[in-house]
């Protein structure tokens, strides 16, 4: 499912700026991009979107701002590295009979003087504030896919009704197939020049073996119970997409068996309709949550 969210958190001199993206996915795969200070929370990040989402790509950046104090108190001088740097340079400017002109500006050019630097414990530190922007971020996200999920449960709930109408429409049709087919029968065998009563044992024995192999009453009812299935999970709170896409499933193996036992073309005529309607289905269960 799509959707979009962003939070912000700030605390002593720290500005958190968390945003999320996702778009539809059978699994979920998550991508967040931290600042290098803060790369140890990405285990924490993915675990707490792990806690509301459960499917999707899941795509997000954490931005980090700091104080003007903050960005100071980051700033190091390595004093000791600076004199052997400079001390080292005077001689070598004694020996090369050169100006001893050495400014301040100097610093910033040798290696590993002037760094800028977090403590050590500023990814641990800052997480509570992370947290937050992540919470926020997670909430706005589940807001907007939650308004999704109403309007794809909406047009499922309008093609379950149409699968259900031509469930009842397959059910009525299936006792007058075997009837129909003595008929055909019949009028095939006149139509070759043969007489055979309707009584007759080898007529009988035919449409006996018929009605047995054309008999698609259990699987109209496990269809059946699959409709009731779908619609009791679809007003669950809880994530329902797998489970759906596996009676989804299920329901199509169920219509492929009807087609194919009942040998009834107002039967095939709406075992098509069935399929239409549950690829739909099927191609949006395999999404939400």
């Amino acid at each position: 499912m799509t959707g979009h969210g962003r939070g912000m958190a700030s605390a002593n001199g720290v500005k958190v700026e968390v945003e999320l993206s996702s778009v539809n996915r059978k699994q979920l795969d998550i991508s967040i991009s931290l600042p290098r200070s803060l790369t140890a929370l990405e285990p924490l990040v993915v675990e707490e979107i792990h806690k509301v989402l459960s499917r999707g790509r899941v795509t997000g950046e954490v931005v980090i701002r700091l104080s003007s104090l903050a960005r100071q108190n980051a700033v190091c001088v390595d004093e000791a590295l600076a004199k052997a740097y400079v001390e080292e340079l005077r001689r070598t400017a004694r020996r090369l009979k050169l100006n001893d002109d050495f400014g301040g500006s100097l610093l910033l050019s040798l290696p590993d003087v002037v760094r800028y630097e977090q403590p050590t414990d500023a990814a641990e530190k800052a997480w509570p504030i992370v947290a937050r922007a992540l919470k926020d971020a997670l909430n706005s996200l589940a807001r907007m896919r939650t308004r999704e999920g109403a309007t794809l449960q909406k047009d499922m709930e309008q093609r379950l009704v149409k699968i259900v109408n031509a469930l009842e429409r397959i059910r009525k049709q299936a006792p007058t197939v075997a009837e129909h087919y003595r008929e055909k029968l019949q009028a095939r065998l006149q139509a070759a020049g043969f007489t055979m009563e309707a009584s007759d044992e080898r007529m009988l024995r035919e449409l006996a073996l018929f009605a047995d192999r054309s008999d698609i009453t259990e699987e109209i009812t496990r269809f059946d119970s699959h409709v009731k299935q779908a619609r009791q999970l679809m007003q669950s709170a809880e994530p329902v997409g797998r489970s759906l896409d596996f009676l989804a499933q299920e329901m199509f193996r169920e219509v492929n068996t009807m087609g194919s036992k009942a040998n009834d073309s107002a039967i095939i005529k709406d075992v098509v309709a069935l399929k239409a309607e549950l690829e739909r289905i099927r191609e949006q269960v395999q999404n939400i949550e």
